[in-house]
C-alpha cells in the first residue's frame, strides 16, 4: 500500500479528532489502529511527529490580523505550492480566515509534508487541520469547513 504522512494524517482527522489535537493519552492505541489500518511505522511516526509539531504551535498568536503585506515564497515554498495554492492561501487571508501567524503555521505544516508538489485538496485541509488545533479559531474553522465542503457555485439541474 502506497501511503503518505498526508493520508494518515487525513485518516487521524477522521477518525480522532475530536475537540483538539491531542494524541498523548491514547497514542499507543492509536498507533496500533494505525498499523491495523494498514499504515507502515515510519509513515505512521512521521505523522504522529507532524501532529506533535502542530500541538507545540497551539498556543502561538495565529488570529493577529496586521497591516496588509505581501508575503514571498522562498524557492523551496514556491516549489512545492503552486500559484493556484499561493492564490488561496492569499484568498484565506484577504477573507479573514487566515491571518499572518496562521499562515505561516500553514505553511510551515505543509513543507513539513512529503517531498511531492503540495495539491489545492491538500492545503485546504492542512488549513483545516492547523484551525481546528488552535483554540479560538472556530469562525474561522466553520468558514474553511463551508469552502472544503460545499461546491462553490450553484450546480444547475
Amino acid at each position: 500500500m502506497k501511503e503518505n504522512v498526508f493520508e494518515i494524517l487525513m485518516y487521524l482527522f477522521e477518525h480522532y479528532f475530536q475537540d483538539a489535537v491531542d494524541l498523548d493519552p491514547n497514542r499507543t492505541q492509536i498507533e496500533s489502529d494505525l498499523r491495523d489500518a494498514g499504515f507502515s511505522d515510519p509513515q505512521i511516526f512521521k505523522a504522529l511527529a507532524w501532529i506533535d509539531a502542530l500541538a507545540e504551535r497551539r498556543d502561538l498568536p495565529v488570529s493577529a490580523h496586521g497591516p496588509a503585506a505581501i508575503r514571498i515564497y522562498t524557492t523551496a515554498e514556491a516549489a512545492r505550492l503552486d500559484v493556484e495554492c499561493r492564490g488561496f492561501l492569499l484568498f484565506l487571508e484577504q477573507a479573514g480566515i487566515l491571518g499572518a501567524g496562521s499562515r505561516e503555521l500553514v505553511i510551515d505544516r505543509l513543507m513539513d509534508l512529503d517531498d511531492d508538489p503540495i495539491g489545492l485538496d491538500e492545503l485546504k485541509w492542512v488549513v483545516l487541520m492547523v484551525l481546528f488545533s488552535q483554540p479560538g479559531q472556530e469562525e474561522a474553522c466553520a468558514s474553511m469547513e463551508s469552502l472544503l465542503f460545499e461546491p462553490p457555485y450553484p450546480t444547475k439541474h
